[in-house]
């Protein structure tokens, strides 16, 4: 049997929540990391969905269903790496969930953010994620690097709640 894995697929732009309503339909397994975000418009402000990563989401397939993934409207193609689409572990996956459902206020960069002193989080939602702290304003953050898809993710967290290991 097909053992499914996950891939980061590369999406057309800001049609990332239709192609991910298309993968569902078809009964594919997919997910599309969303934070919500206050927009400003000339007369008023809203609340809004928004793709956290713009332009990705990530699909948990076997290998023989690419295909149908890359026949699906919106979607631009699969992300590659060494030759071969590039797949996710499943552990990075599951902190990037728990961190998009944590209460922490999240932000991405495409920097390639240096390599500083393991931490490892002690309490609170995130408890044992472990990461890289990067002194920015002041504070801690706790980053959680996604290589695959050349990201790393910044969470502001209290110093108190990380330790050195």
């Amino acid at each position: 049997m097909a053992v499914n894995k996950w891939y980061p697929v590369y999406t057309n732009p800001r049609a990332e929540k239709k192609a991910y309503e298309a993968l569902l339909t078809k009964g594919i397994n997919a997910y599309l990391p969303l934070h919500r975000q206050l927009k400003q418009w000339s007369d008023r402000k809203k609340w809004v969905e928004e793709p956290f990563i713009k332009s990705y989401l990530f699909v948990n397939i076997a290998e023989h269903e690419q295909a149908e993934v890359l026949m699906t409207k919106g979607i631009a193609r699969f992300l590659y790496f060494s030759g071969k689409p590039a797949v996710m572990p499943d552990k990075q996956i599951s902190e990037l969930k728990l961190l998009m459902a944590s209460p922490y206020e999240l932000e991405i960069t495409e920097e390639d953010l240096q390599p500083g002193e393991k931490i490892i989080i002690k309490a609170g939602a995130l408890k044992g994620m472990t990461g890289e702290v990067v002194s920015r304003r002041s504070q801690k953050q706790l980053i959680l690097r996604l290589e695959t898809i050349g990201y790393s993710i910044i969470v502001h967290v209290a110093a108190s709640l990380i330790e050195r290991f």
